[in-house]
């Protein structure tokens, strides 16, 4: 592996681990990050809006530039709302 690669990899561990620990220091930080991607999943621009809500309502900051790991979360939380729709 380059060591630019693995560098990427190191930053987006690092980008995860912090987000990791702003999650369980405040567990309503995944309910409200969920209850905003209800509300904006049908909109055309729906990471942007879940994004900038998320930032402005919880200690979470996603910048307008994503990194791989912001861009992560945001793939996650789709598939959170992917799993709860299945179940219904």
């Amino acid at each position: 592996m380059s060591s630019s690669v693995e560098s990427r990899q190191a930053k987006m561990i690092d980008e995860l681990r912090t987000f990791i620990k702003k999650v369980l220091s405040d567990p309503t930080i995944a309910v409200k990050s969920m209850e905003i991607a209800r509300k904006h999943r049908s909109q055309p621009n729906a990471n942007e809006l879940i994004a900038q809500e998320i930032s402005a309502s919880t200690n979470i900051r996603i910048p307008e530039n994503w990194s791989e790991a912001d861009k992560m979360f945001l793939d996650i939380i789709h598939d959170v709302l992917d799993d709860e729709e299945a179940l219904y």
